[in-house]
């Protein structure tokens, strides 16, 4: 017998989603103790249900149209130890306990190669 679909994510936090056309919301992974920002993935509902009921992180992949549980092919797991909406609702602060590395290229970072040139302000001192 086919098992029972989960349960939905409840509406008090679904009715806060502001989704893009596709139905999801940008989810900014951070590690909890350094913030250091590790990199960006995507959930829709079922997704963040998955994420906030495991205390695994799960994505859905825009590319392969499926679920995936960052780590279960990798071993590169992340262990949720938060979960925030921003103010818009259409982005997640998801702070993790990062085992390994976080890009797929074997990087701790996906934004280790892509320093971009950029003028740096002063914060506007005098």
């Amino acid at each position: 017998m086919p098992e029972p679909p989960p349960p939905p994510l409840p509406a008090e936090i679904a009715d806060r989603l502001s989704r893009d056309p596709a139905g999801l919301v940008a989810a900014v992974i951070q590690q909890h103790d350094t913030r250091e920002v590790l990199m960006l993935g995507w959930m829709d509902d079922e997704a963040l249900h998955r994420t906030l009921t495991t205390g695994r992180v799960t994505f859905w992949s825009r590319s392969r149209g499926e679920y995936w549980r960052k780590g279960d092919t990798s071993g590169h797991a992340q262990h949720v130890r938060s979960v925030a909406l921003d103010c818009d609702g259409d982005a997640l602060l998801v702070q993790v306990e990062q085992v390994g590395a976080a890009c797929h290229t074997g990087d701790r970072t996906c934004f280790d190669a892509g320093r971009l040139d950029a003028a740096v302000s002063d914060g506007g001192a005098a």
